[in-house]
């Protein structure tokens, strides 16, 4: 089980708590673009093969273009047991500063 939260919402949590940590889940090209500062980038397709990567101690708040596939990817990542939100409306949804 997981839970969604607003931006706005994910822009507080992450200036308040150092255990929570943006992951990224859109393509390469899409990361290009922009992405949150510090944003651990994992491509969806790779999520699964790369929870190695993750620490188990840390909430994620999980982020895509619109909110879709971060959603995908939280369920299969709550389903290993870790702790994540999805990011309601993605990074479409961003008013954050963006690298």
């Amino acid at each position: 089980m997981f839970f969604e939260i607003l931006p706005n919402e994910a822009a507080q949590l992450l200036e308040e708590d150092k255990h929570v940590s943006i992951l990224d889940i859109r393509e390469a090209g899409e990361v290009a673009a922009g992405k949150i500062p510090g944003a651990q980038h994992i491509p969806l397709g790779q999520v699964l093969t790369r929870t190695e990567e993750l620490d188990p101690n840390k909430e994620y708040i999980v982020v895509c273009r619109s909110g879709n596939r971060s959603s995908l990817a939280c369920e299969w990542l709550s389903e290993k047991g870790f702790n994540v939100k999805n990011m309601a409306g993605g990074i479409s949804n961003w008013t954050g500063p963006i690298e």
